[in-house]
């Protein structure tokens, strides 16, 4: 899933452009964020991202753009453990995609 989402965000920053992945722990889950600066997806896009075989540039031939099942499979994994995944973007500034899963509570003395 980090794999699927780290590969679109290289795919679609600008030749020289900057991708970063983030991650925070807080009230017992774990946020990953995946950063590109490319050239972002329009609003009425982004409820749809995570359809299976739902493409923003219908355009695009599978051989250079997927098959529009990478983000599908993301979220099922993701919600398969008990998380959620997102986008947020404004065309023009790039876009994060950030999933969140539950964490367990640290267990100090089990490795001490």
């Amino acid at each position: 899933m980090l794999f699927n989402l780290l590969d679109n965000a290289v795919r679609f920053a600008p030749e020289g452009g900057e991708v970063v992945v983030s991650a925070s722990r807080h009230n017992g889950s774990c946020t990953v964020a995946v950063r590109d600066d490319g050239p972002g997806i329009a609003a009425e896009h982004l409820p749809r991202l995570f359809e299976r075989f739902y493409r923003v540039d219908t355009a695009r031939s599978r051989n250079d753009g997927g098959t529009g099942i990478g983000l599908a499979i993301a979220r099922s994994v993701v919600e398969a453990h008990g998380g959620r995944i997102w986008a947020e973007s404004d065309p023009g500034a790039g876009s994060v995609f950030s999933f969140e899963l539950p964490v367990a509570p640290a267990d100090h003395g089990r490795y001490e």
